[in-house]
């Protein structure tokens, strides 16, 4: 899993799985401490489980408490698949894409 923070982005690229959720989840709350509203860019993430996922919805809780906003973006077939499934989809928020002219 590599972690690139641009601005209040934090770009997320490999698989985000068990073994990266603790590495990802001090990235975000650095986040969520520096920025009001934070985007998780999820565009170069190639495989994604439910712990990770859990990580994302309760750093979205988390977020909405403190007053803060999270976002997420470049959400995949997979990803969106995972989000459904767990039914986390309830709890975060994702990114609409823009329509294509």
């Amino acid at each position: 899993m590599d972690i690139v923070t641009d601005g209040p982005t934090l770009v997320l690229s490999g698989d985000f799985d068990v073994r990266s959720t603790w590495e990802v989840r001090n990235a975000l709350y650095d986040q969520l401490h520096t920025h009001d509203d934070v985007v998780v860019d999820l565009t170069e993430v190639r495989t994604i489980d439910v712990t990770a996922l859990k990580v994302l919805a309760f750093a979205t809780r988390q977020a909405v408490r403190e007053g803060h906003h999270l976002t997420l973006r470049g959400c995949g077939p997979a990803v969106r698949r995972m989000l459904h499934i767990s039914r986390l989809i309830r709890v975060v928020e994702i990114e609409r894409e823009a329509a294509s002219a």
